[in-house]
């Protein structure tokens, strides 16, 4: 049976170990790890090392996530503006088209008339240089 004493030691051996790798690569710990039997001080103090680095850089990962999470919420925020402001762009465009279509509609009926008069003008004005002599 283990005694609180011997637990206290064997956490304490862990703490000094896991202190003591605190400046290995992740490559040798992970071989002193798979060295180690499963349980033992090393073992242990290796996982908790390894768990330690895993969190450090899940928390670094997070928050890199959540920086380019904001960055595409505001770009899509800035893209719906410009695609609202495309809309009515091109609504503000296609009215006035509309509105140019209906004054060449005016101007084309402008010339028809205006051609007309000014054959008429000119018919009268043959007939009346025939019809004096």
């Amino acid at each position: 049976m283990v005694t609180p004493t011997e637990t206290t030691t064997g956490t304490d051996k862990a703490h000094a170990l896991v202190q003591l790798l605190r400046n290995r690569s992740y490559e040798e710990i992970r071989q002193r790890m798979y060295d180690s039997a499963p349980g033992t001080p090393w073992w242990s103090a290796c996982k908790t090392e390894l768990d330690i680095r895993n969190g450090e850089q899940m928390a670094t990962a997070l928050v890199t996530t959540s920086r380019v999470l904001e960055k595409v919420r505001a770009s899509t925020e800035h893209f719906e503006q410009l695609a609202d402001t495309l809309s009515q762009v091109t609504q503000e465009v296609s009215d006035l088209l509309r509105d140019t279509k209906e004054a060449g509609r005016r101007l084309e009926i402008a010339v028809y008339v205006l051609i007309g008069v000014t054959i008429a003008q000119f018919f009268n004005v043959v007939f009346q240089v025939f019809g004096k002599k």
